[in-house]
């Protein structure tokens, strides 16, 4: 059965860091694309990070030079480590991951507060 699984969200203070990490089940995993996209309540969701099977990165404006995705095929894993975060990062955090089949995993939620 294919699944994402992600972990790592939580509370920070604005500043802090959050390291995100998604594990991959019943897929090959080195064969998918694989991105990071975050739901904040009220909008639409959105990508911030994602990984070609090669390794090629892609980020939007919004969180470049503070986010960074990161693979591990012999682990089935994609991390978002995730820097200098701001109130406005808050949201439920999703793995997808894209091959012939798209899927997703379960949200994973980060709230950036003081």
């Amino acid at each position: 059965q294919e699944r994402l699984v992600e972990s790592g969200g939580g509370l920070v203070q604005p500043g802090g860091s959050l390291r995100l990490s998604c594990v991959a089940s019943g897929i090959s995993f080195r064969l998918y694309s694989m991105g990071w996209y975050r739901q904040a309540p009220g909008k639409q969701r959105e990508l911030v990070a994602a990984i070609t099977r090669s390794g090629s990165t892609d980020y939007p404006d919004s969180v470049k030079g503070r986010f960074t995705i990161s693979r591990d095929n012999a682990k089935n894993t994609v991390y978002l480590q995730m820097n200098s975060l701001k109130p406005e990062d808050t949201a439920v955090y999703y793995c997808n991951g894209r091959f012939t089949n798209t899927y997703w995993g379960q949200g994973t939620q980060v709230t950036v507060s003081s």
